[in-house]
C-alpha cells in the first residue's frame, strides 16, 4: 500500500498547499496585469485622501458613475482633507447630492474633522473613525500602503466562497480564507485582482469560468450559484406628499429630520388636496420604492419656523436630496 507522505506530515501538507497558493497567485496576476481596470484614477495615485473617498464613494454607487463624474468634482471642490475638514456641512452635502445613502458624505466630513492633516495607517486606528467598517480600513490599508492584509467586498468574497467551495459563508470565515490566500510580496495588486475578477469574471449569475484564472483550482466551479444564494431584497412602498411654494423667486424647502433624507433640504411635507396636484412620478432609494406626488400650496402652517428660503437660480447646486432634484423638472425651466 502506497502512502502520501504528506497525509502524514502536516509541515509538508501546509508547504505543499502554499505552493499551490504561490502557482494561483502568479496566475491570478498575470491574468490583472492584462485584464485588471488599470485605467481607474484612484488607482494610479499614492494620495490616501482620494483613495479613501473612492472606496467611500464605492460602496453604493456603480463604477462609472463615480469614476465619470462624482469622483472628479468632489475632488474639484475639496481636493484635500483639510479643505474638506474645513467645510460646512452644507457644502459636503452638496456635493454629494444625487450619490445616495447620504451618512456616507456626513461621515466622510466627520472623519477629514477628526484627522485634516492625515488619516491613520493602521486598520485599527482607522476603524475607530466614523463610517470607516472593516472592508474600509482594510482597503486604505492595502491600496494606499500595499499592506499584507487581505481586503474582502462583495466581488472578492464571491470569489472566495467559489474558489473554497465555502458553504459555511459567515463573515469570519470568509475573511480567514482570505487572508490565507493572500500574496505577500505583491498584496495590493492581489486583492485589486480578486476585486476586478469578482467584478468581471467571476459574475453571481452567469459566471465565465473558461477565463477565470484561478479555475484549474476552483472547488466551486460546477455549481457556482451554489455558493452565493443571497437572501432576495423585500422592497417598502411608500406614498408620499410634498408641497411646493415659490415666492419672488424662492422656493420653500427644510432640513429633513427623517433618517431617508437626514440634514438634506428637502419640500415640506403636506396633506394632499387633489386640485392642486402639480405632478407626481415614481423613485426609489435603498429598499424603498416611492410614489411621490407634488401639490402647489399657498401657504406653510405647522413647519413655518423650519422653512429655508432657496433661490430657484441656486436650487440645484443647494443640499437638495436627489428625490427633491428629481421634483424640480415640475417647477424649475
Amino acid at each position: 500500500m502506497r502512502v502520501n507522505a504528506e497525509s502524514l506530515n502536516p509541515y509538508l501538507r501546509v508547504k505543499s498547499s502554499l505552493n499551490r497558493f504561490k502557482s494561483l497567485q502568479s496566475q491570478l496576476l498575470k491574468w490583472y496585469k492584462i485584464h485588471g481596470r488599470h485605467e481607474l484614477p484612484w488607482r494610479n495615485t499614492n494620495d490616501m485622501y482620494h483613495i479613501y473617498l473612492s472606496e467611500i464613494m464605492l460602496q453604493q454607487t456603480q463604477v462609472n458613475r463615480v469614476r465619470d463624474e462624482y469622483y472628479p468634482q468632489f475632488l474639484e471642490r475639496f481636493p484635500s482633507l483639510e479643505i474638506l475638514a474645513n467645510a460646512k456641512q452644507d457644502e459636503v452635502l452638496s456635493a454629494w447630492s444625487g450619490l445616495g445613502y447620504y451618512s456616507r458624505a456626513r461621515n466622510l466630513h466627520k472623519t477629514a474633522i477628526a484627522s485634516s492633516f492625515a488619516l491613520p495607517t493602521t486598520q485599527k486606528e482607522l476603524i475607530k473613525l466614523p463610517g470607516i467598517g472593516r472592508y474600509t480600513a482594510s482597503a486604505i490599508c492595502s491600496f494606499g500602503h500595499n499592506q499584507n492584509i487581505p481586503v474582502v467586498d462583495t466581488n472578492i468574497a464571491r470569489v472566495i466562497k467559489r474558489v473554497f467551495a465555502l458553504m459555511d459563508t459567515s463573515e469570519k470565515i470568509v475573511w480567514s480564507h482570505a487572508e490565507e490566500f493572500v500574496n505577500a510580496t505583491e498584496p495590493r495588486h492581489h486583492n485589486l485582482a480578486l476585486m476586478d475578477l469578482g467584478s468581471l469574471v467571476c459574475l453571481p449569475k452567469n459566471p465565465k469560468c473558461d477565463e477565470c484564472p484561478l479555475s484549474s483550482f476552483c472547488k466551486g466551479k460546477t455549481e457556482p450559484e451554489l455558493y452565493t444564494q443571497t437572501k432576495k431584497t423585500v422592497y417598502e412602498s411608500l406614498e408620499l406628499f410634498y408641497g411646493v411654494l415659490i415666492e419672488e423667486e424662492k422656493i420653500a424647502l427644510k432640513y429633513s429630520k427623517e433618517k431617508l433624507y437626514k440634514d438634506m433640504l428637502v419640500l415640506p411635507s403636506v396633506d394632499p388636496i387633489e386640485e392642486n396636484l402639480l405632478g407626481e412620478f415614481k423613485h426609489s432609494y435603498t429598499k424603498y420604492r416611492l410614489n411621490v406626488k407634488l401639490y402647489e400650496i399657498q401657504d406653510i402652517n405647522d413647519e413655518k419656523d423650519e422653512i429655508v428660503w432657496i433661490n430657484l437660480k441656486d436650487f440645484k447646486n443647494a443640499a437638495i436630496s436627489s428625490l427633491t432634484k428629481k421634483a424640480s423638472k415640475f417647477f424649475i425651466d
